[in-house]
């Protein structure tokens, strides 16, 4: 068992706890780097879905898991970025320029959409931000002569200082830098001041403000940084799937948006990185065993949409803390082996909500 003896500040919030982050990390960083040439094109393909999926998940992390604000209409701000990408690089705009106004577009729709979060909270919230995803769906349907409407359009490949960088192991590598870059910015965020706000709001509101944080700026803060990301992610998106339409970024997007954040783990940004890997591995175990199946189940038309739902609410029920917190309590076990004691993590969860009110 390891035990970290923290004599100064510095050391609470570095970005590596122990040499085994530093050890661990880097050995993940030299296989994503070597993947093009260990795995093949068609599981590259599934890697930049995961990275691409993982830097929504990041936003969406950051504004439920973080500031305790649930979206159901976040695949509206995928769509905003992914539109304002293919639209932006149709008419000749650089790829970085193009990137940073669909992240700067989704953020000021998500700043928009963040002021009913400073009345309502809970369902009502996600009535709303249901709400606008309709609204935005329809948008991209009727607005025909700058989104093609339901016939779709067609985007290109990225084109970065005037080499085509095209669809495989050069737009992985893109997206590969990109994840680590928004990683990076997030982390170093939650060590923050503006952070640690986001974190107060989410464990007690009233705790927060009588503190001095500024539950209107925050909250409007956090909807707006998590808008941007899923712009980056949806930009991304657009080049990797080359082609859009609108139904792409209906409800069942953003229902599998919010099931990622859940499953992964609320409350870690390893919880959206395996959230993601949850949300492109799951189709993919579907597919390998639905031929063992009975023509009745493997053949089902819902049968995805089944499994999801089941899993979700296996999850809701057994293991709330996600698949993160399901690793955390292996590891804790091991640690503590033989003296775990089996109620180890309901007693501290009694312990970590301070708002007692509700």
């Amino acid at each position: 068992m390891r035990f970290l003896f923290k004599t100064d500040y510095t050391q609470d919030i570095a970005l590596a706890k122990h040499g085994g982050h530093v050890f661990w990390y880097s050995a993940l960083c030299l296989l994503m780097v070597a993947a093009p040439w260990i795995f093949s094109e068609y599981w590259i393909a599934q890697l930049t879905f995961i990275l691409i999926y993982a830097v929504v998940g990041l936003g969406l992390m950051l504004l439920a898991g973080f500031t305790g604000l649930f979206s159901i209409g976040h695949a509206a701000f995928l769509g905003v970025g992914a539109y304002t990408q293919a639209v932006l690089t149709a008419q000749g705009v650089p790829f970085v320029v193009a990137l940073a106004a669909a992240a700067g577009l989704s953020a000021a729709v998500g700043l928009v959409v963040g002021l009913p979060a400073l009345r309502v909270k809970g369902i009502y919230l996600g009535i709303a931000t249901l709400s606008f995803g309709f609204i935005v769906e329809e948008v991209f349907a009727r607005w025909e002569s700058v989104t093609g409407g339901n016939a779709g359009m067609s985007v290109s490949t990225v084109k970065l200082f005037g080499y085509d960088i095209g669809s495989g192991n050069g737009f992985y590598f893109l997206c590969l830098v990109i994840t680590v870059l928004c990683t990076l910015a997030i982390v170093n965020l939650l060590r923050s001041p503006t952070g640690r706000a986001f974190v107060a709001i989410r464990d007690s509101e009233i705790s927060a403000q009588s503190m001095g944080i500024h539950l209107a700026y925050y909250k409007t803060l956090s909807f707006s940084l998590s808008a941007a990301l899923a712009g980056i992610g949806g930009a991304l998106y657009a080049h990797q799937i080359r082609f859009l339409s609108p139904d792409q970024f209906n409800i069942i997007q953003s229902i599998d948006l919010l099931l990622m954040v859940v499953i992964g783990g609320l409350g870690s940004v390893h919880g959206a990185f395996l959230g993601a890997i949850f949300l492109i591995g799951l189709p993919q175990g579907i597919s390998a065993v639905k031929d063992y199946l009975p023509d009745a189940i493997g053949q089902a038309p819902g049968l995805k949409s089944v499994v999801y739902g089941g899993v979700l609410v296996a999850f809701v029920l057994f293991e709330p803390l996600g698949i993160y917190g399901r690793w955390l309590k292996i590891r804790t076990y091991f640690q503590l082996f033989p003296f775990y004691r089996k109620g180890l993590f309901k007693r501290q969860k009694s312990f970590q909500k301070s708002d007692r009110l509700k």
